[in-house]
C-alpha cells in the first residue's frame, strides 16, 4: 500500500478527474480485468481434480480466486496505462480488493479450522472491521499519525523497545500465523494421517505432535516479523522451566503420560478398561486426562498418569472375547447332573453367549448351606455390558430350577434354649 500522504492526494486527485475521460479509460480496464479474471478462474477449474473442487466448493475458490486474478490483470493494466494518462482510480481499486481478499481469505481459514459458533462469528466481524478500518485510514491519510501515535507509548526491555504499535502488530502476526499453522495441521490430518496405515492412537498421537510443532514454529516466524527478539523468550522460557519443575509438575507428568498412552497401544480408543474399579470403555484420550465412559453413561475423567503407574486391565487389547460367570447354589441332594443339564440350557437361546469356547457348568464347593456351582460362558461384545445378560441368565435359571423341581437353598438357623434353672 502507499503512505498516507500519497493516499490523501490520490483522493483528491481522483476527486478531480470526475470529469477527466481518462476516469472511463480506468473503468474499462477494471471491467476488463475482471472479465479476464473470470475467464482465467473456468480455465483454471476446469483441469483442477474433481475431489478438489469439491473442497473448494462452487462458490469457495470464486471468493477469493476471482478477486486475486482481478487484482493481477488490474496491477499489469495500471503499470502499463500510467505512461499515458492518470491511473487514480486504479490505485484506489488495488488496496480495495486486497482487502477483500485478506477478509475472505481470513473467513475461509477461520470456517475451515474453527466450528460454527457464536464466537466464530464474533472474530469473523472483529477481523473485518479491522481490515476496512485500516484500509479506511490509509486511503484517507491518517494511518501514518496514528501509528506514530501508538509507537510513541512504549517501554524499552534491555536492548529491546516495546510499543503499543509493536505489541499490536505481534498480536496480529501470531494470530495470522497460528492460522495458517491450524490449517496446515489439518490439511495434514485430512491428506496424509487419514490414509496412512496407522491406528487410531498413532494417528491422534502424530495429529497432536504436528499441530503443536507448528504452533512453536508459527510463533518463531511472526515475532521477528515485527523485529521482536526472540531472545528475550529465554528469560520467559527460564521461569516457565522452573514453574514446571516445582509447581507444574503433575501437569507435566500427565501431558508425557498422555503422548505415552497414544505411542504405546497400551490403551485404545473405544477399549474396554478397569480402572480402580472403573469399568467402562475409553472415549477420548486427551493430552492430561482420559475420558471413560461407564455403562451407567456417567464418564469418569481420569488422569493420564494414574493410568501409567496404576494396574489397568484392559478387557479388549488382544482379543475382546471376556469370561462372565454366574454364581448359584443347590440344596444337597439335588441330581449335578439334571442342575447342570438346567444350567447349560439357560444360554443356549442367548444370541451374546458364544458356543466357542463352550459354557461350562464348574464345581467350587461344598458351602454352608448348598452346593456351589458356576454357570462360566464367554461373550464377544464386552462394550454391551454384563449387567443385563447376566439378568436374563438369572430369570432363566430360575425358572429352569421351578420346572425340574431344583431347590436353590437359604440359610438354616438352628437356636436351642438352655433353661440353666
Amino acid at each position: 500500500m502507499m503512505n498516507a500522504k500519497n493516499a490523501e492526494n490520490l483522493l483528491q486527485a481522483l476527486t478531480a478527474d470526475l470529469n477527466n475521460a481518462a476516469l472511463i479509460g480506468q473503468l474499462v480496464l477494471l471491467m476488463l480485468a475482471f472479465a479476464l479474471g473470470w475467464l482465467a478462474l473456468r480455465l483454471i477449474r476446469g483441469q483442477l481434480p474433481a475431489g478438489l473442487k469439491t473442497r473448494l466448493g462452487e462458490h469457495g475458490g470464486r471468493r477469493v480466486a476471482l478477486p486475486a486474478l482481478a487484482l493481477l490483470f488490474t496491477v499489469i493494466g495500471r503499470s502499463v496505462l500510467e505512461h499515458w494518462q492518470s491511473v487514480h482510480l486504479l490505485n484506489l481499486a488495488v488496496p480495495l480488493l486486497l482487502s477483500f481478499i485478506i477478509v475472505q481469505t481470513s473467513f475461509g481459514l477461520m470456517r475451515r479450522i474453527f466450528r460454527p459458533s457464536a464466537y466464530l462469528r464474533i472474530f469473523e466481524h472483529g477481523v473485518s472491521w479491522l481490515v476496512w478500518g485500516v484500509l479506511a485510514l490509509h486511503i484517507t491519510g491518517h494511518l501514518d499519525g496514528l501509528i506514530a501515535a501508538l509507537d510513541a507509548i512504549g517501554l524499552s526491555v534491555g536492548k529491546q523497545r516495546l510499543s503499543l504499535y509493536t505489541a499490536l502488530l505481534a498480536l496480529i502476526s501470531i494470530t495470522a500465523t497460528l492460522m495458517i499453522a491450524l490449517w496446515v495441521a489439518r490439511v495434514i490430518e485430512s491428506r496424509f494421517l487419514e490414509t496412512a496405515p496407522l491406528n487410531a492412537n498413532m494417528k491422534l498421537a502424530l495429529t497432536r505432535l504436528t499441530r503443536g510443532l507448528l504452533l512453536i514454529v508459527a510463533v518463531l516466524i511472526a515475532l521477528p516479523l515485527v523485529g521482536i527478539d526472540i531472545t528475550v523468550l529465554s528469560v520467559f522460557g527460564g521461569a516457565l522451566g522452573v514453574g514446571v519443575g516445582l509447581g507444574l509438575q503433575k501437569i507435566a507428568s500427565n501431558y508425557v503420560s498422555g503422548f505415552t498412552l497414544l505411542l504405546d497401544q497400551s490403551i485404545r480408543i473405544g477399549d474396554m478398561v478397569t480402572v480402580g474399579g472403573q469399568f467402562g470403555q475409553v472415549q477420548r484420550i486427551a493430552t492430561r486426562y482420559t475420558v471413560i465412559r461407564g455403562m451407567d453413561g456417567a464418564e469418569a475423567i481420569i488422569p493420564n498418569e494414574t493410568l501409567i503407574t496404576s494396574t489397568v486391565i484392559n478387557h479388549t487389547l488382544a482379543n475382546p472375547n471376556n469370561r462372565v460367570s454366574v454364581p448359584v447354589q443347590v440344596a444337597y441332594g439335588t441330581d449335578l447332573e439334571k442342575a447342570k443339564a438346567a444350567l447349560l440350557s439357560t444360554v443356549s437361546g442367548q444370541n451374546r453367549v458364544l458356543m466357542d469356547p463352550t459354557p461350562a457348568v464348574l464345581f467350587h464347593g461344598f458351602g454352608e448351606s448348598g452346593i456351589e456351582l458356576e454357570l462360566a460362558f464367554w461373550i464377544a461384545d464386552p462394550e454391551e455390558g454384563q449387567l443385563t445378560l447376566k439378568s436374563d441368565i438369572n430369570w432363566a435359571i430360575w425358572q429352569a430350577f421351578q420346572r425340574e423341581g431344583i431347590a436353590i437353598p437359604y440359610p438354616h438357623r438352628v437356636v436351642e434354649l438352655v433353661d440353666k434353672r
